[in-house]
């Protein structure tokens, strides 16, 4: 019998990516995802995530988690604040928010009976946000494993890979055209595209221009 998995999906390039891969590595019918929904700008991701799992035929559940947006000031869910550097962070980095939904999908995934949890983090080009770090990803493993007495595995497909790679493990799974088209990344609610000035965005754009450039 085939494992199963559950994925930590919001609809944007990097965690759709992964439920492609998820996809292709499970099989659809293995494959669960939620998400999260913690007081975002851009709460539009639910209904992308919503939509493409729906188009995908996957399950999808959607958490409540509104209370992170109480605990501290950032640009992701205060609609006032600038995203800039601030204290050696960008003023997008939500603190716990990782921690959070890590959390709460193991609990999920404990009563589905779930070992694979599957999360779209990278350290290799991102934003520098402590909580994509493989580090912290090997220290929740063993604390939701301690929590539970559960043999969760937390994987990260993404991990080593920069976005140009990631662009790549799309086009090979399948799914770029989908991603490029109909995910949603940008900061300022933009599907596809996005509003090309936001450091995700940024991010996004440049690494698919490198990954176009070499093909």
């Amino acid at each position: 019998m085939k494992k199963k998995a559950l994925l930590l999906f919001s609809g944007g390039q990097d965690s759709t990516t992964c439920l492609f891969w998820a996809i292709n590595k499970y099989g659809k019918e293995n494959v669960s995802t939620v998400g999260f929904l913690y007081g975002q700008k851009h709460s539009l991701e639910i209904e992308v995530a919503k939509n493409i799992c729906k188009d995908l035929q996957i399950e999808h559940e959607i958490i409540d988690l509104s209370v992170i947006s109480t605990l501290s000031k950032n640009a992701l869910t205060d609609h006032e604040m600038k995203i800039e550097m601030k204290n050696g962070l960008p003023t997008t980095f939500v603190p716990g928010r990782n921690l959070m939904f890590l959390s709460f999908a193991a609990a999920i995934a404990y009563q589905k009976e779930i070992t694979d949890i599957i999360i779209g983090v990278s350290q290799a080009d991102f934003s520098g946000y402590p909580d994509c770090r493989e580090d912290f990803i090997l220290s929740m493993e063993k604390t939701l494993r301690y929590a539970m007495e559960f043999d969760f595995n937390i994987i990260t497909p993404l991990m080593g890979l920069d976005k140009k790679q990631g662009w790549q493990l799309s086009d090979e799974l399948g799914a770029f055209e989908l991603i490029k088209e109909k995910t949603l990344t940008c900061y300022n609610g933009i599907i596809g595209k996005g509003c090309g000035e936001c450091p995700s965005c940024e991010l996004r754009n440049k690494g698919l221009e490198q990954y176009i450039a070499k093909n």
